[in-house]
């Protein structure tokens, strides 16, 4: 909307040569947002198709229809793209995780936001790995990123496991390792299950998640 009303302006001054300016910029302006998100759309079905190492550059500008050298202009390089990639599942995982109605006991919650995770993991394998395996730059560090609180997908979990403290429901300890153990609990199971190296159904997996995580809390609790 900037764009446009400084075209006006700048129209009502001098209207050939400066309507012709504008007109120009904010065409670039536009095509260069619509690369940019081009780009990363070609680049997440390449990460889900074959993986995170089927994402280069190279690649990326083939399927959009551009040189190497123009994906570079929106993303300074492939760790860049990555972390864009992975950035966006955290958010797309955040805004289930927000939008889910999370009631019941706190077993019964904690369970809740786990089988949200899990269809999350199942559902996007390579992203997945990428989020959670893959070594890149920008990946949020334990302890201090987490207990800094930014890590949204982790912190409802955090409140949770809180709330059973406070309750007497779970032992008192330290809730950030106890979030931490239990996600590295469940991310080692899917990393297995994606991996081949666990033979059940999709359900049968979920119905083992389960068992683990009621064996865990069994652990902490008062």
């Amino acid at each position: 909307m900037f764009g446009l009303r400084s075209c006006k302006y700048i129209r009502s001054i001098q209207p050939r040569k400066q309507a012709s300016i504008c007109i120009l910029v904010y065409t670039v302006y536009m095509l260069d947002k619509t690369s940019a998100e081009q780009i990363a759309a070609a680049a997440r079905s390449l990460l889900d198709r074959e993986g995170a190492d089927a994402v280069t550059m190279r690649r990326v500008a083939s399927a959009v229809g551009l040189t190497a050298m123009a994906v570079y202009r929106h993303y300074p390089d492939r760790a860049g793209l990555l972390n864009k990639l992975a950035n966006e599942g955290f958010e797309e995982l955040a805004s289930r995780l927000k939008g889910a109605r999370v009631s019941g006991d706190i077993e019964k919650r904690v369970i809740k936001v786990l089988d949200i995770f899990l269809k999350h993991a199942l559902d996007n394998p390579h992203l997945f790995e990428l989020m959670f395996l893959k070594p890149r730059q920008g990946s949020r560090r334990y302890p201090r990123d987490f207990k800094a609180g930014r890590s949204p997908t982790a912190n409802l979990l955090v409140q949770l496991i809180e709330e059973g403290m406070e309750t007497g429901q779970f032992r008192k300890d330290d809730v950030w390792e106890v979030v931490f153990q239990m996600g590295a609990l469940m991310q080692g199971l899917v990393m297995l299950y994606v991996g081949g190296r666990m033979e059940m159904s999709p359900a049968r997996f979920r119905g083992f998640c389960h068992r683990s995580v009621f064996r865990y809390m069994r652990g902490i609790r008062s």
